[in-house]
């Protein structure tokens, strides 16, 4: 049975009370964060703070921390007198996270290799069948979910709890990108392609897993991170004075 994500719940938020603000902003920061994760906020999407305290049913002082508190996992932008929305990565900052998550993958797999056993690796091979299913069914959303969730538990193999916190944040990141550069079909990962690597981890196979890691990351990048640079920014000066030329020709 495929398992069901989080989802905004604002009942649950607001049954949080008894666990007193602490435990309530935390079940904010909770749902927020899943609904930018799991691409229900999109990129760009304005976060009014006075919007979200009537809807959570709390101030807006609590808003206003789950908010910074998303900031600095860069997932939200707050600008002064702009008020918060979700992230949007820039081009090089998409290319940075892929970067970022190679170093940080290949890296942990001599750790994640040595110890993996058969029962440690079957929650991963029921997230692939589980990955194969949402395929199956057309549904990207939980696909690129589920591909994420792949990496992290993944991770966690190494035992490196500071690895898999850090590798954890650059695949929330990386939904971001996906949802602001990714083609209708690119960002989830094949599952055919984590049953690859889950044999070559079986079998001891440190170099090659780590060769199928950095051409699999480099290989999800150029599907989804399209463009070579930033759009450049319009010459204001050359946009009013091809006005005006075009104002005295009509003359």
């Amino acid at each position: 049975m495929t398992k069901k994500r989080a989802s905004i719940d604002l009942g649950a938020v607001r049954g949080s009370d008894d666990a007193g603000g602490n435990g309530r902003d935390e079940a904010i920061y909770r749902n927020l964060y899943a609904a930018i994760v799991e691409n229900d906020l999109a990129p760009g999407t304005k976060l009014p703070e006075d919007t979200l305290a009537e809807a959570f049913g709390v101030s807006r002082t609590s808003i206003r921390k789950v908010l910074q508190r998303l900031s600095y996992e860069r997932l939200v932008d707050v600008r002064l007198n702009r008020g918060a929305s979700v992230a949007q990565p820039s081009v090089k900052e998409a290319r940075d996270v892929f970067a970022a998550r190679r170093i940080v993958e290949c890296g942990a797999m001599p750790q994640v290799v040595a110890k993996a056993t058969p029962e440690r690796l079957e929650p991963l091979r029921d997230i692939v069948h589980r990955e194969h299913e949402a395929e199956a069914r057309g549904d990207r959303r939980e696909a690129i979910y589920l591909s994420g969730l792949f990496h992290v538990e993944l991770a966690k193999l190494s035992d490196n709890e500071t690895v898999a916190d850090i590798l954890s944040g650059l695949v929330s990141r990386s939904s971001l990108v996906i949802a602001t550069y990714g083609a209708p079909l690119a960002g989830s990962c094949r599952h055919s392609e984590h049953d690859d690597v889950l044999e070559l981890i079986a079998a001891g196979d440190v170099a090659g897993a780590q060769q199928w890691m950095d051409r699999h990351l480099r290989d999800i990048e150029r599907t989804v991170v399209l463009e070579d640079e930033e759009p450049a920014a319009p010459d204001l000066r050359k946009i009013l004075d091809a006005v005006a030329q075009r104002h005295r020709m009509e003359r």
